[in-house]
């Protein structure tokens, strides 16, 4: 019998729940495969996974798909790895680069640019490279590690936590965030939406095949997500020697930014999420979450 194939976001915000079958008890038991945010919703969609860490929204543009419970990648507050960095003042951008390996930070933006900023930018897809995107645009998105790399050399820079709008501008060339940017200002999507809406920001979800989904799977997900929140330290040790950046901050990124459950108000967050992006046009309509084996939720 084939093993379940899982696609999976090869970022640090998605190691701590995928712990338990890369490094831990659960290894080998599934075939794992890694990809960037967009191609792993596309991998689940066309077949060729049948569970996958995807992009919230695309759980809205896919049927016969549910979510596994009490599992996310989500933000009480500032999350760090998703950022519009900005040549100007927000308000001001006129065109906005998108890296095009995301699906969720794109609706995100996109809200925020219409419900919280009140511009009306144009949007051009890039990859993600914050200094050929800012060569071509007023402002870019930037997620992941990549963001992450910018926001913690901006800290290291300015010597305190980055809080959205700030900006540094001068000095070295070479310490600059953004190689190339004299000034730069940077706002945290998920803090934006906090501010906007007062409630949590759900970025990924495990989704599955309804008929992948059994109670047994179900059940080794929680298992590799317990396993891998024990494991924290271990786990930005490990990033730290792989992105070349210092373990402390990266072990408080997954501590303190990142949320790995879908609790009352994440969910409740996900739910106004779906509904303002079907308002915006962005989805056809924001269908109900229906859950695998909902009687067996269980979120930490």
């Amino acid at each position: 019998m084939s093993r379940l194939r899982i696609s999976i976001v090869e970022y640090l915000n998605t190691a701590p729940l995928v712990w338990g079958f890369t490094d831990g008890p659960l290894r080998g038991r599934y075939d794992l495969s890694f990809a960037v945010p967009s191609q792993c919703a596309e991998a689940l969609r066309r077949g060729a996974a049948d569970v996958g860490i995807i992009p919230a929204i695309e759980y809205q543009r896919m049927e016969g798909m549910v979510v596994l419970p009490g599992m996310a990648v989500a933000a009480k507050g500032e999350v760090r790895s998703i950022l519009v960095v900005s040549r100007k003042p927000i308000e001001l951008a006129r065109r906005i680069a998108l890296d095009r390996g995301s699906r969720s930070s794109v609706a995100l933006v996109r809200l925020l640019c219409a419900r919280h900023w009140g511009i009306q930018p144009e949007f051009a897809d890039a990859d993600p490279d914050p200094a050929a995107m800012l060569a071509n645009a007023d402002a870019a998105l930037v997620i992941g590690d990549p963001a992450l790399r910018v926001a913690l050399k901006m800290e290291a820079l300015m010597n305190k936590p980055v809080v959205s709008g700030e900006f540094c501008c001068g000095g070295d060339p070479s310490e600059q965030p953004v190689p190339g940017v004299e000034t730069l200002f940077l706002y945290d999507v998920a803090h934006q939406w906090r501010e906007m809406t007062g409630r949590p920001c759900v970025l990924a979800l495990w989704v599955a095949r309804r008929d992948a989904a059994t109670s047994e799977v179900i059940a080794d997900f929680v298992a590799s997500k317990e396993y891998g929140l024990e494991r924290i330290g271990e786990i930005a040790e490990g990033a730290a020697l792989k992105l070349d950046l210092p373990a402390r901050p990266l072990e408080r990124y997954l501590r303190e930014n990142i949320d790995f459950s879908l609790d009352d108000e994440n969910q409740a967050g996900l739910e106004l999420y779906f509904r303002l992006c079907a308002e915006e046009k962005l989805i056809p309509r924001a269908k109900p979450v229906e859950f695998a084996a909902a009687e067996a939720r269980v979120s930490r």
